[in-house]
């Protein structure tokens, strides 16, 4: 996808949704330039410890920002507004991107229509806790409680739980990404561009395929069941002598595998041959599995398992996924040319040939307004008097 490297976008983002989105797309090779507000920044810049000792560049920020370049501008005051639409025509800006609350749209001088009489072809990305015409905040936590993902998520006679991930963040950004790949097809075949209202409620609720359409179509309540499934057993988390595998038995045919094997022959049963048979009786056959699963170390049995083809997995810790062979050869690293610090990224979805390319290497996360006088300066012919003005009257 080298046409990517072509691709500006001027992302006015702070938190993990829109970074998330447009750290991915740097992962492509486009240029992402963030904004933030002069005083205030992105909030999680401060989150974390402070590795670099220095302010704004802690730990959480240095997770998806790699890749990207940073402007501050108060877009509050006519002159930000001014230095902004300059932004947008003198580098081209293809996307631009915001989560702001609706309500600021008009403030700040960011809405559609304003900038797309800046740049007829834009395509605008707003992304919001539950659309266009709401300006209730939204943290990813709400978002799992609102859509069902924490009814969803935990043991059955237990409470509720958040997911390991912010799945409302995260999920919004990947399906911003394909909606922004589709405008931009839009554009290359029309000249058009392209208004895209995203909610990061409609983007969580997506993801419950299945509890909806059984809900309603059985009129049944449908809920948390732990690391069991529904459908089919034995699918479950079983301990072992030095941690935990979890085991998929998908069909009667791996069942009959599983049973022939030496230390689980004494479940070969009638009444466990067929799946509706083990559903019925899952908690004793669970405990059973359980009591055989405890004598083998998890490296003994899922050798036995591989044997048989059956899917199953250590439990693994983040620092053994992290020195996973087909995790390693994928991880991404930045390095800050300050200090020397190394900070390792999590591997794209898909390697990216600019990746690739790159060695696996992306530029460091952007310190504060890193970018402003070669961007204002260059970009737009800024003198370095003028950028002292606009820094003095707290614009920039």
């Amino acid at each position: 996808m080298d046409s990517l490297k072509d691709i500006t976008v001027l992302s006015l983002e702070q938190a993990t949704v829109l970074p998330y989105l447009t750290y991915r797309m740097a992962q492509d090779g486009v240029r992402v330039i963030r904004l933030e507000h002069p005083v205030y920044g992105d909030p999680n810049r401060m989150i974390g410890e402070n590795v670099l000792g220095e302010e704004r560049m802690n730990a959480y920020f240095l997770c998806i920002n790699a890749g990207k370049q940073a402007l501050t501008l108060n877009l509050a005051d006519p002159s930000g507004q001014e230095l902004f639409h300059g932004l947008i025509r003198e580098l081209d800006v293809d996307i631009f991107a915001t989560n702001q609350l609706p309500r600021n749209y008009g403030k700040l001088g960011i809405g559609y229509d304003a900038l797309r009489a800046v740049k007829p072809d834009i395509i605008w990305l707003g992304v919001t806790g539950f659309g266009p015409d709401s300006n209730e905040a939204a943290y990813d936590p709400i978002l799992q409680a609102r859509s069902g993902l924490m009814e969803m998520t935990g043991e059955p006679d237990g409470d509720p739980q958040v997911l390991g991930i912010p799945l409302p963040d995260m999920g919004t950004s990947e399906h911003s990404y394909g909606l922004l790949m589709k405008a931009l097809y839009h554009r290359a075949v029309t000249g058009e561009g392209t208004r895209i209202d995203m909610s990061m409620f409609e983007s969580s609720v997506s993801w419950l395929t299945v509890p909806i359409t059984l809900s309603t179509l059985l009129d049944r309540e449908m809920t948390r069941r732990g690391n069991t499934h529904e459908f089919f057993c034995p699918v479950s988390v079983y301990p072992t002598s030095d941690g935990f595998v979890y085991l998929a038995v998908g069909n009667d045919r791996q069942w009959k595998s599983l049973v022939a094997l030496e230390g689980f022959r004494s479940l070969d049963r009638p009444g466990y041959e067929k799946n509706a048979g083990r559903i019925a009786d899952v908690e004793n056959l669970n405990r059973e599995i359980s009591a055989i699963t405890k004598g083998y170390s998890s490296e003994a049995l899922i050798e036995q398992l591989k044997s048989i083809t059956l899917p199953a997995s250590k439990i693994k810790r983040i620092s053994e996924v992290v020195a996973d062979p087909l995790v390693e050869r994928r991880l991404m690293r930045a390095a800050d040319p300050a200090t020397g610090t190394v900070v390792t990224l999590a591997p794209p979805p898909n390697m990216t040939p600019f990746v690739e390319a790159g060695g696996r290497e992306l530029s460091f996360p952007p310190r504060f307004g890193e970018h402003n006088e070669e961007i204002y300066g260059r970009a737009l012919g800024v003198s370095e008097k003028r950028l002292a003005e606009l820094k003095e009257k707290g614009i920039i």
